[in-house]
């Protein structure tokens, strides 16, 4: 292995359907050609979401983003014809289907990595800005931290009434600005 590279993430683009197949062919390709140094993980997003069948709720995973798969790797010319060559790969995102490295921030919004986020950089009472996921933009004070799960309560206005929600460490960003006092809500 080059000791000079890192891996960087890379997006590869499948047929519809092929995902689980062109991630199972890799790791099948990994092991028997011993390129476990140049290709270090792969993975497809996968969210949960509630579906309604005959009238029963059940928790299914759906693809985040259909015909597509990441993998970690360092880049050569010999790792890019294995990868292409795989049954199901249709190329690599990127001009000309050469790869281009995802950005750091690219990869936090895909979560393909776990990002631990120093509990000790909130503390109660904070007043945090929403970075990301659906109450992106919102502000709110942190009420409750726990720091085994990387999630903090923070009570946020949510159409002028106070409401509690949970967000992950990664989510949230501290802010110096102070929150107006909520409206008092009426009984």
């Amino acid at each position: 292995m080059p000791m000079n590279e890192e891996p960087k993430w890379y997006i590869l683009h499948t047929y519809s359907g092929y995902e689980a197949m062109v991630k199972d062919s890799l790791e099948k390709l990994i092991e028997n050609n011993n390129l476990g140094d140049y290709i270090v993980d792969l993975k497809i997003p996968m969210e949960q979401v509630i579906e309604e069948k005959n009238g029963k709720r059940k928790v299914v995973e759906r693809k985040l983003l259909p015909c597509y798969v990441f993998i970690k790797m360092i880049y050569t010319n010999q790792i890019w014809y294995y990868v292409t060559s795989t049954r199901g790969v249709t190329g690599f995102c990127g001009p000309q289907g050469r790869p281009k490295p995802m950005n750091a921030d690219e990869i936090r919004k895909m979560r393909l990595e776990d990002v631990l986020v120093d509990p000790n950089a909130f503390k109660l009472g904070d007043t945090v800005s929403v970075e990301d996921g659906p109450l992106k933009g919102f502000l709110g004070k942190i009420k409750e931290l726990n720091a085994s799960t990387q999630k903090a309560k923070i009570s946020t206005s949510m159409f002028g009434r106070n409401t509690d929600v949970e967000v992950e460490f990664v989510q949230i960003k501290k802010v110096d600005a102070e929150l107006p006092d909520a409206p008092a809500e009426e009984e």
